[in-house]
């Protein structure tokens, strides 16, 4: 009877791997309810305390199925994220999965199968961990339980989390995966780690892979710096060299900002540090699309608004000298270096000759008083070119034209 139902069990597992979907999906839950029912009438004795007549081996055969190295496993494990509600399931299955990244790893140092980690990937990302409270969700329900049993503690449960998760992101992983963790980690991965600090390498390793990756990065160290008191004091010069030209014409352009607005929201920053990301923008605005600078001049006034000490930059005399004289250094790299604060916002007073009247308006703020109270940029993040031309944003050339004097002379001497 041995032999038939290994023989039996053999074939499900080999079913799990079956070109029809539903042929997987039966046989997953087949061999799902044999974890069940082996739990009830176990087929080896009990004395090994640590996994208390939990079916360790036969979970392992169905999670080695689920995670293939050449096919997509999408459709089944979210099939089988249901048994993750169990909270001896998810347990043994976070041990588990472990131990399947270090066979297919091989001990090698060749990056893993593309295929393999977006399994993996899938898998990790159905567990949804117990936030609190006395775990009793239970696949076996078995009556008595030792004291010490792993599953049923949730601080056992965080470290096989955090074991797993880290096991997994030490690997190189492909832009699409990056991208895909870093959009959980903030809700789904680092509050249910004991210590959220180890995750600086991977963070650092996304930043530099670049692009919206390198935004997101900078979003999860912002969270480790503010909730898990990181110390990293190269955040903001991270975040100011991804400001160039670039920016204004990517996908991610809305998150860029809403995410740049949230991380120079502190008040607290030094003056230097906010003069430089002003100027900066400023700088950026002289090309800038005009959809995007009805959001970035209410942007930048934020910035002198939340600190009074950059008023200057507005106030300074600028139009009547030599504007490539300018003391701001723009290849700078480093904000404290840039010499922003010698400089002044000409770049805002150039915007008011601007073809589009809307822009002209926005610009005009800088003209007068300047209020203490914040524009909202939030619904002007993602505005588009045809929104701008739609509420009557369309160029008159007629009444308004290029300040030649002001903007355009430092743009032609600087090309030359």
């Amino acid at each position: 009877m041995r032999h038939r139902y290994n023989s039996c069990v053999a074939c499900l597992v080999e079913h799990l791997h079956a070109t029809s979907s539903q042929v997987q999906e039966l046989a997953l839950c087949t061999l799902m309810k044999f974890v069940q029912v082996e739990g009830k009438f176990p087929l080896e004795s009990a004395i090994w305390k640590d996994s208390y007549r939990f079916p360790h081996r036969l979970l392992k055969r169905i999670v080695h199925g689920l995670l293939q190295e050449e096919k997509d496993s999408t459709l089944l494990l979210s099939r089988f994220q249901e048994y993750l509600e169990y909270d001896d399931v998810r347990y043994y299955t976070m041990t588990v999965i472990n131990e399947r990244i270090a066979q297919v790893n091989r001990g090698t140092k060749e990056a893993l199968p593309p295929i393999f980690l977006n399994n993996v990937f899938g898998l990790l990302s159905a567990i949804n961990m117990p936030v609190e409270g006395e775990l009793s969700n239970f696949l076996l329900g078995q009556k008595e339980k030792e004291d010490d049993w792993k599953p049923a503690k949730l601080k056992e449960q965080k470290k096989a989390f955090e074991r797993v998760w880290m096991g997994f992101l030490k690997h190189k992983l492909s832009v699409s995966l990056y991208k895909k963790v870093l959009l959980i980690l903030h809700e789904s991965i680092l509050p249910h780690m004991s210590n959220a600090t180890m995750m600086i390498d991977f963070l650092t390793a996304a930043y530099d892979v670049g692009g919206a990756i390198s935004l997101l990065a900078l979003n999860g160290l912002f969270i480790l710096i503010h909730q898990h008191n990181l110390e990293y004091p190269d955040f903001y010069k991270k975040l100011y060299s991804l400001l160039d030209p670039s920016v204004f014409h990517v996908k991610y352009r809305a998150r860029f900002f809403h995410l740049a607005d949230l991380f120079l929201s502190s008040t607290h920053l030094p003056v230097y540090l906010v003069a430089a990301f002003a100027k900066r923008l400023s700088r950026l605005s002289l090309t800038a699309p005009p959809q995007v600078l009805m959001m970035m001049i209410p942007f930048i006034c934020n910035l002198i608004r939340r600190h009074p000490a950059c008023l200057p930059l507005i106030h300074r005399p600028s139009a009547e000298r030599d504007l490539t004289s300018d003391p701001f250094v723009m290849e700078e790299q480093d904000p404290a270096k840039s010499r922003a604060l010698e400089s002044s916002l000409w770049e805002l007073e150039a915007l008011q000759n601007h073809y589009y009247p809307s822009v002209v308006r926005a610009a005009n703020v800088i003209s007068r008083a300047l209020s203490t109270q914040e524009n909202d940029v939030s619904e002007l993040l993602e505005l588009s070119s045809y929104e701008v031309g739609q509420t009557g944003l369309c160029v008159h050339t007629g009444n308004y034209h290029i300040n030649k004097s002001l903007c355009c002379r430092f743009l032609v001497t600087n090309s030359s």
